[in-house]
């Protein structure tokens, strides 16, 4: 029953993330030609972040489509899950290039900004907030349980301030002829971009580098399982993250006391801290050969 519900809410994932993709693949088609025919950074702006929260969509699409069908092998034990976590740092690069491309061109505008007409900037923005809100619906739900859709959710995210600030210099454009207003909007929303693809890309290596996940007290954990009755001792402790959702542990606890009781408890005790995929090894007194080196 429990695979059965985890491919159906995938299932239920993968609807959305081709649903989010078609509206946002008739919006940038949209966005991008209006830019390019006003000469607007900001447009093309925003338009580069929606390509991006394209990308994040199929790659997104990618990654949980090989997690649920990808083959388990000798060579890869935990099948493909791990595919989205390497979709996330590239959702991060992609972000951090088109900002840096919105920065390179508005500074090279700067002195010689060409005039940019307010009334389809507003249109255009707000049919963009329209796409983004509805593609924000769709997505949010699944942010925090799959890092691939989390990538696409924060590109739709930076996209949607993308459009706000696009709606805003078009106004400032059409009552007062500012014609800065386009150049300052475009550099404002890579700004806002820029920390936020590192806190992705951030998040994505902790989870590579197989690091301890930051809800998890590691030091409390280990004062937990020392107190299971019959416990002497914990070693080899370790705690890290294959996919968000899915947090893994292994200890060595040493006891005298009856294995299997000890294992039951200490089962308990990971699994109230969300740790239900762990390996308990119990060990006798006198401890397992080597195992200071494991």
């Amino acid at each position: 029953m429990g695979a059965g519900h985890d491919h159906s809410h995938t299932d239920r994932r993968v609807s959305r993330l081709l649903i989010a993709a078609g509206i946002l693949a008739v919006f940038f088609a949209v966005e991008l030609t209006t830019a390019l025919l006003i000469n607007s950074i900001a447009l093309l702006a925003d338009a580069g972040h929606m390509l991006t929260d394209l990308v994040a969509m199929f790659m997104g699409l990618t990654a949980v489509l090989l997690a649920k069908h990808g083959p388990v092998s000798a060579a890869r034990t935990y099948g493909w899950h791990r595919a989205e976590v390497f979709t996330a740092v590239a959702n991060a690069v992609l972000l951090l290039g088109v900002a840096g491309f919105i920065l390179y061109e508005a500074i090279d505008r700067i002195g010689d900004a060409p005039e940019v007409p307010g009334m389809p900037l507003i249109v255009v923005a707000l049919a963009g907030l329209a796409a983004n809100a509805a593609v924000v619906l769709l997505l949010r739900g699944d942010a925090e349980k799959s890092l691939a859709v989390k990538g696409a959710y924060m590109e739709v995210m930076a996209d949607t301030v993308g459009s706000i600030g696009v709606l805003i210099a078009g106004i400032v454009t059409v009552t007062t002829g500012w014609p800065y207003a386009d150049v300052v909007v475009a550099v404002l929303v890579a700004l806002w971009v820029l920390p936020r693809a590192i806190s992705l890309a951030r998040t994505a290596l902790r989870i590579l580098s197989e690091s301890s996940p930051s809800h998890i007290d590691v030091d409390e954990l280990r004062t937990a399982l020392r107190a299971v009755p019959g416990v002497t001792e914990v070693h080899d402790l370790h705690v890290w993250t294959l996919v968000p959702g899915r947090d893994m542990a292994t200890a060595h606890l040493r006891s005298a006391a009856d294995s299997t009781r000890v294992l039951i408890d200490a089962r308990a005790v990971l699994a109230a801290r969300g740790l239900e995929h762990a390996t308990v090894q119990v060990e006798p007194p006198g401890g397992v050969a080597d195992c200071a080196d494991c």
